[in-house]
């Protein structure tokens, strides 16, 4: 069955982008039955009513609020200079399953900006492909100096390694906690700005043995978060 993405249950109709996809892709029918999900945890069963590319209605005969995870995942990188290798990593992260996604900007970046509308299409749909309820949060691009004050997560995490640094971050992370993990551009952080989120409560992790890209050190931190709360 498929899901749509409806960010207002009190309207009778589908947004224009998701009523074209209905009409004209999957070629629904008056009657037919589909799912909704609004991103703040309400799953729906409906019934289409109309069919119409700019404005399909549906009327629900089901709802279910599906409850937020016992923890959390947020994820702050800086993003890489190819856009493609952050839209593959938001998209897998989303999939996984992350509560938010935050941009930072380090003194090594190589990308001022990232395009959040974009980035947040492709946020929606991996949430329609994992069939979740809940939509990631997706926050735009501010320097690192700024970003740090703003944590609230209880573990704080950094990947970078030296050679005080010999725990990974799977045998760091508690299980049913809401954890923050940091990943720096392909330049990696300077000194100055790793004692600076070490100030403000971060502890240095490792990520394995191999070098990883950026993008690929997102999702393996969010894998090995999230598996750390599946299996315990």
């Amino acid at each position: 069955m498929a899901l749509f993405y409806q960010p207002d249950l009190n309207v009778t109709h589908l947004t224009q982008e998701e009523s074209r996809h209905a009409v004209k892709v999957l070629r629904l029918r008056d009657g037919d039955n589909i799912e909704l999900a609004d991103g703040q945890g309400h799953l729906c069963q409906a019934v289409i009513t109309e069919t119409d590319e700019r404005e399909t209605g549906f009327r629900i005969t089901e709802k279910k609020h599906i409850p937020q995870r016992p923890y959390s995942i947020h994820l702050a990188i800086a993003p890489t200079k190819n856009i493609d290798r952050i839209e593959w990593m938001v998209e897998k992260c989303a999939e996984i399953g992350v509560e938010k996604i935050s941009f930072v900007h380090c003194k090594t970046s190589e990308r001022p900006s990232v395009p959040m509308d974009r980035l947040i299409k492709i946020t929606v749909s991996a949430m329609k492909q994992s069939r979740q309820a809940w939509l990631p949060e997706l926050a735009d691009m501010v320097p690192l100096k700024e970003f740090l004050p703003t944590i609230t997560e209880d573990q704080r995490f950094i990947a970078f390694v030296d050679e005080t640094n010999p725990n990974h971050l799977s045998g760091e992370v508690k299980p049913r906690s809401n954890c923050v993990l940091l990943v720096g551009p392909e330049g990696d952080f300077t000194t100055e700005e790793l004692m600076l989120a070490l100030k403000n409560g971060f502890r240095k992790v490792s990520l394995g043995p191999n070098r990883l890209r950026t993008e690929t050190a997102g999702v393996y931190g969010v894998v090995a978060i999230a598996t750390v709360n599946q299996t315990t």
